[in-house]
């Protein structure tokens, strides 16, 4: 049996198009699921337009953010059962005996892979997943919200466990994409008082970003970071997938202050980083997440506490994921939602 999938096939710009593949054969310690939704990344975008910064094993099935049942369990698999309601985490290859890994920081495994780039991902029906990294979805989050799980980790990793973000901060996030209106949501949560930069051309996004109670800027935020005493704001979550961002977020945040990175930029910097040793700021990279921070997400997403419903844009069927990535890439939606067929 078959289904169609959306394959990126070549490093060349364009190079994705719908392909029929064979359903997932599961060995060991794995599950297939059969995909209920998954979310477009910002990475399947720049994937698509092939100016992404990471190797992808072509041809490879697009897609880590992604929600199901599942319809197989393989042997050795403990604790899971057909028809049980899952989202998985994205690291789908690694070494148990990496020295990250046996930290439990699996995400900074160097030989990790991850769906959709690395091992076919889940813009398909059916998906081949480790058991190890499934999570399961309560029964009152619908899977078009349980399927943005995924950057929500993204989004909670680089604020809450790698900023050091108190009540009362002032924090400014650059990029009004999916990732940083999450990490703007992440700091309300925290406490702290938000501003979200973009541009006249992200217009749409801000307003979004408004509903979670962020102060919105277009173009320059100096006035917004001083305000309260001159010196900055207390962080800067750069979240733009421009490295030239890095410059402005040094010149926002106060001595003493913290920058979050977790926005992917391949562009060279090209600038000074001598205000970053004499503000002595604090600059904190931030990449995917691990097994904890899935179970406090999903946590927050079934109490309410965290709402992603204001980010979806829409929901489309596979068939036409072109259409979707057109609207975010052109910045109509903040997150498109596919639904296989």
């Amino acid at each position: 049996m078959k289904s169609a999938a959306v394959v990126n096939f070549a490093p060349e710009k364009g190079s994705v198009e719908i392909r029929e593949v064979d359903v997932p054969t599961i060995g060991l310690g794995e599950v297939l699921v059969e995909v209920a939704n998954v979310g477009v990344c910002g990475s399947d975008l720049h994937q698509w337009t092939a100016d992404h910064s990471w190797p992808v094993n072509y041809p490879v099935v697009l897609g880590h953010e992604f929600g199901g049942h599942i319809v197989a369990v393989g042997p050795g698999v403990e604790g899971w059962a057909e028809g049980d309601r899952v989202v998985s985490e994205t690291a789908a290859v690694i070494s148990p005996n990496n020295p990250m890994s046996r930290r439990g920081l699996y995400n900074l495994d160097p030989t990790r892979k991850g769906f959709g780039y690395g091992v076919n991902g889940a813009m398909t029906r059916y998906v081949r997943v480790p058991s190890r990294i499934l999570h399961e979805v309560p029964a009152q989050v619908p899977f078009e919200e349980a399927c943005l799980t995924e950057p929500c980790c993204v989004a909670y990793n680089a604020v809450v466990r790698n900023a050091r973000i108190e009540p009362g901060d002032r924090v400014v996030v650059l990029g009004p994409g999916t990732i940083g209106i999450l990490c703007a949501a992440m700091a309300r949560l925290c406490g702290a008082e938000v501003a979200m930069v973009g541009l006249p051309q992200d217009a749409a996004r801000l307003e979004i970003a408004r509903q979670y109670g962020c102060e919105v800027i277009m173009g320059d935020a100096r006035e917004w970071a001083r305000q309260r005493d001159g010196l900055g704001c207390d962080g800067v979550i750069d979240a733009a997938g421009a490295s030239v961002t890095l410059q402005l977020a040094l010149e926002l945040v106060r001595p003493a202050g913290w920058i979050s990175k977790v926005g992917w930029g391949p562009q060279p910097l090209g600038f000074n980083l001598d205000p970053l040793v004499q503000k002595n700021i604090t600059l904190q990279g931030s990449f995917s997440h691990h097994w904890t921070i899935w179970e406090r997400v999903i946590a927050m997403l079934a109490s309410g506490q965290l709402n992603v419903r204001p980010i979806i844009g829409g929901v489309w069927p596979i068939t036409e994921w072109q259409s979707a990535f057109e609207k975010m890439h052109r910045g109509e939606v903040v997150k498109a939602v596919l639904r296989p067929v």
